[in-house]
């Protein structure tokens, strides 16, 4: 296991993930960080920068050269072994497995050689410490990278994924996750779990406005980001990506729900 260590970090830090190929969305993101100074090495990305919408090389390469601290999402792992699917986690059969077949092929196609290779080089753990405390981030959960943990997942399974995660990094009093798109913050056995939401797409909220974390001193809190979702729409459209996540970007709803856990269903 590749595991980053960046040792003590200063300062307050931007967390985020799922970018999802949305290039509008990456350059507000960045935007906000340059308007709220945080430097580049307290930003972490926490994975799956290739997903849905069109531009996944744009995204890969504004990523690299804005060269904050990367996390593997199982996007990136898939792409670097050249993999036929995005091992996204979902259902066999399942309406969210057969929309991934086209964006996946579709940034199979466009990813460069020379980029899948980076991805094949990025951690699945970081780690850092702050004021005396330990941070561990993942992408989805510590016993499987596409391991769904949602806002609904009891503690016992919770609790789990800590103990794994211990035995492979230590001991942590927070873990900062990403992959299943949806925010959350809570205490399982006195470590905080975390998830800051995705950049690249809504939160099945009913609002177009995507998310992403702010650390500042012990506070964790998570931050909307507002952009153009039109340009990115337009770009999925271009691209023939219409199963149904450009009308997401609008609307703020997921095209199915087969893979949330049946009480966080509309």
């Amino acid at each position: 296991m590749k595991i980053c260590d960046l040792g003590e970090i200063q300062g307050d830090m931007l967390l985020f993930g799922g970018i999802y190929s949305n290039l509008a969305a990456l350059e507000a993101f960045l935007l906000f960080a340059k308007e709220n100074a945080i430097p580049v090495q307290n930003c972490i990305c926490m994975g799956d920068i290739v997903a849905y919408c069109a531009d996944a090389e744009a995204s890969t390469n504004r990523l690299r050269q804005f060269a904050c601290p990367v996390l593997a999402g199982n996007c990136e792992v898939q792409l670097a072994a050249n993999a036929v699917d995005c091992n996204c986690g979902f259902d066999e059969g399942s309406d969210c497995s057969l929309i991934s077949r086209g964006w996946y092929a579709h940034a199979t196609r466009q990813v460069s050689a020379d980029n899948k290779v980076w991805m094949g080089t990025l951690p699945e753990r970081i780690v850092f410490t702050r004021r005396g405390e330990r941070f561990a981030v993942l992408h989805g959960g510590a016993t499987d990278i596409s391991h769904f943990i949602w806002p609904v997942t009891k503690d016992a399974e919770i609790a789990t994924e800590i103990t794994t995660l211990t035995d492979q990094v230590g001991k942590i009093d927070h873990v900062i996750a990403g992959h299943s798109g949806i925010p959350m913050q809570r205490i399982v056995d006195g470590v905080s779990w975390t998830n800051a939401g995705a950049i690249g797409m809504p939160s099945h909220n009913g609002s177009p406005d995507t998310s992403f974390g702010y650390l500042s001193d012990y506070k964790f809190i998570i931050k909307q980001l507002p952009y153009d979702f039109n340009v990115t729409i337009k770009a999925m459209k271009a691209a023939g990506l219409t199963q149904g996540y450009h009308e997401t970007l609008r609307s703020g709803y997921w095209p199915s729900e087969d893979t949330l856990p049946l009480e966080m269903r509309r």
